[in-house]
């Protein structure tokens, strides 16, 4: 398995992580009566500040993780892995690791800039596959 690969796999893993925190927490918050539900109303009660920044969190990785799975893909499958690209997964990674608690606990404006940083490596990927 290459490098990249090996990223994108443990970032599929930190985002079940990512759920299941925010999962437990937001059945505390709404009761498992809503939470298991089908929703057809709003709920009685409100999240808490950090249940509802650990799901906006998880929202932004789905979001982050479509264009890195690409960037994945096409270094892997146009056989372009370098250690420019190897870097830069792990890079992706650990900005998506810390940007969990960046988020959850309100830095700023080092959320944003943390958020930039694992945008950046995705960019680098494709870029680097490119030339």
């Amino acid at each position: 398995m290459t490098p990249e690969l090996t990223a994108l796999a443990l970032a599929a893993l930190l985002q079940a992580l990512q759920f299941v925190f925010f999962a437990t927490l937001a059945n505390r918050d709404l009761t498992p009566g809503y939470t298991t539900s089908p929703r057809d109303r709003p709920p009685s009660r409100q999240m808490s500040t950090l249940t509802g920044r650990l799901q906006r969190a998880l929202n932004n990785h789905f979001e982050g993780l479509i264009l890195f799975t690409l960037a994945v893909v096409v270094v892997t499958l146009g056989n372009q892995s370098t250690p420019t690209t190897q870097t830069a997964a792990y890079t992706y990674l650990a900005a998506r690791i810390l940007y969990v608690p960046a988020y959850a606990l309100g830095w700023k404006p080092w959320r944003s800039a943390i958020w930039a940083v694992g945008f950046i490596a995705t960019l680098t990927m494709i870029i680097a596959s490119l030339i």
